[in-house]
């Protein structure tokens, strides 16, 4: 084996793949809705280099405390985003793999992941603009938070791909679209301001995707399902949301550094939004997420966390 690559952590299951069976291949448009979201994606598709004033970031006149939080805050985005970049694929494999699988979906998530790809690239070119991207948390035991391996859940023939989609397609892109809107709120940074734009444009799409699917699915849901699907969400929250993956001062036992740098970028105007302004993002999406789960059947309880109000 060359020196470079790593076997598997040892703890985690073998991944069970699906059989694929092409035939026969489907290529009518069944869902109308999300295919006009690839269509919308395509035509309105967007530069990092050619559509954002870089020049009016001007980092230089921001003294060195908040350059230093601003460079903390946008390298954790760049943590969080780059999860797409292996997780998007492996959905569109898992869309592709399993049998009866609708053809728009798997068109529409090969935009998704280009715009991914350019929200990676312009939250590291803010962070490099800062000092420069850090390479990990400050604390060891915020990095098993990021280390999700989606790709190898989405694949795996056990996971059932509606409850995946429900719990991070349709609440957690919806959760970060709200986020994003609470972000560019506080934003007085241009070139902030320009990009946030660019990616609460693209994250309604994303969001939209994962409502979208499953109102056309879940007439189709067993209760078995329904129950499956709610659990997936519960243990999404529990095990992501609430140890401070989206918003650090959730979990300041091993966040704090990320938690302080955030409000320091939040009062600087360079795209991080006041604790309160976040809990009020987090707290109203969960209860209009939960609303709308029920109206598809599948109940979801309250979250409680010392953190914050239960929502």
């Amino acid at each position: 084996m060359p020196l470079h690559a790593t076997r598997a952590e040892p703890s985690l299951p073998p991944v069970r793949l699906l059989v694929e069976r092409r035939f026969p291949l489907e290529m009518n448009v069944t869902l109308p809705e999300i295919r006009a979201l690839y269509d919308t994606g395509k035509a309105g598709r967007w530069n990092p280099h050619r559509d954002v004033d870089w020049s009016a970031l001007a980092p230089e006149s921001y003294p060195d405390a908040v350059r230093d939080a601003a460079r903390r805050t946008w390298s954790r985005r760049v943590w969080t985003e780059a999860t797409g970049l292996t997780e998007t694929p492996a959905l569109i494999v898992r869309f592709c793999m399993e049998v009866g699988r609708e053809i728009d979906p798997k068109f529409y998530l090969t935009t998704r992941n280009t715009e991914e790809a350019w929200h990676v690239e312009c939250y590291d070119r803010i962070a490099e603009s800062f000092g420069g991207r850090l390479a990990r948390p400050s604390a060891k035991a915020y990095e098993a938070v990021f280390n999700r391996h989606l790709h190898r859940r989405v694949m795996d023939a056990g996971q059932l791909l509606d409850a995946y989609v429900a719990a991070h397609a349709a609440f957690e892109d919806g959760l970060e679209l709200e986020l994003a809107k609470a972000w560019r709120a506080a934003a007085t940074n241009p070139a902030v301001q320009s990009v946030l734009d660019h990616v609460i444009a693209d994250k309604e799409r994303h969001a939209a995707f994962g409502w979208l699917y499953l109102s056309a699915k879940a007439e189709g849901w067993s209760k078995d399902e329904r129950e499956t699907i709610a659990a997936e969400l519960s243990d999404y929250v529990r095990d992501v949301v609430l140890k401070g993956y989206h918003c650090p001062w959730l979990a300041p036992e091993h966040a704090a550094a990320e938690a302080e740098a955030d409000a320091i970028t939040a009062e600087a105007g360079l795209g991080g939004a006041p604790r309160a302004a976040e809990e009020d993002a987090l707290a109203t999406f969960a209860g209009n997420a939960r609303a709308r789960l029920a109206e598809l059947g599948v109940m979801v309880p309250l979250f409680e966390t010392n953190r914050m109000r239960s929502f």
